[in-house]
């Protein structure tokens, strides 16, 4: 089961009209999330990167940390943008996944080791991945969205985590995999959001920009 969770307030009916030249901002370096934003034909003005500073606090649930690291990287995002411009006109979105077994928060995994000992945890077990959704629209509004998905790996033997680990993607990914890539092949089961998994669930960021005024259609025509 999914679970979802929001901080979004029932959006008015000035909050769904259309926001005239609308643009998008990315605030993430990440190459999955704008190619996952541009597979539902939205193509972001910019990319403005947060750099924050992400270890977890002490007893903070993964569930927190990554709502937390969303708006953090959405205020970071927020104060660069302002400062290159007056801010008006954008849609700021920022995004955080958080790769956990129960309440143990995984790395995201930069070196050999670190990765191995993250494929090595999840091997044959369950673990649950929460990426949560951070937006800012040009009236000021607020809102995000959690999602919660489970996974579930196959018993991964010494040759496949020594062959994932010669690939190279694992690195700088949460909990030292990236289900898009090699790893799929690990996956028993998962219940939730694949888009989600990667890096931006697709639903939830659309239904968000949508139930703002983004024109999150405007290009579907063109690329029929």
């Amino acid at each position: 089961m999914t679970a979802q969770t929001s901080t979004a307030e029932p959006a008015t009916a000035a909050a769904t009209d259309p926001v005239p030249e609308a643009r998008l901002i990315l605030a993430s370096a990440s190459p999955r999330r704008l190619a996952l934003l541009q597979q539902i034909g939205i193509e972001p003005a910019a990319l403005l990167p947060a750099d924050i500073d992400e270890t977890p606090r002490k007893s903070e649930a993964p569930r927190e940390l990554a709502r937390r690291l969303a708006r953090e990287k959405l205020a970071a995002a927020e104060a660069a943008h302002r400062r290159r411009t007056d801010g008006a006109g954008a849609f700021l979105l920022a995004a955080d996944t958080v790769v956990a077994v129960g309440r143990r928060v995984l790395p995201k995994a930069e070196i050999p080791d670190e990765a191995a000992d993250c494929l090595r945890l999840l091997s044959g077990r369950q673990h649950r991945v929460y990426t949560a959704v951070s937006l800012l629209t040009p009236r000021g509004a607020r809102r995000e969205r959690l999602v919660e998905s489970r996974v579930r790996f196959k018993r991964l033997s010494g040759r496949e985590i020594a062959g994932y680990l010669a690939s190279g993607e694992w690195r700088g990914k949460a909990g030292g995999y990236a289900i898009q890539g090699l790893a799929e092949a690990f996956v028993v089961k998962l219940v939730g959001s694949h888009s989600a998994v990667v890096g931006l669930p697709l639903y939830e960021t659309m239904s968000l920009l949508d139930g703002e005024g983004f024109p999150v259609r405007a290009r579907w025509g063109a690329a029929a």
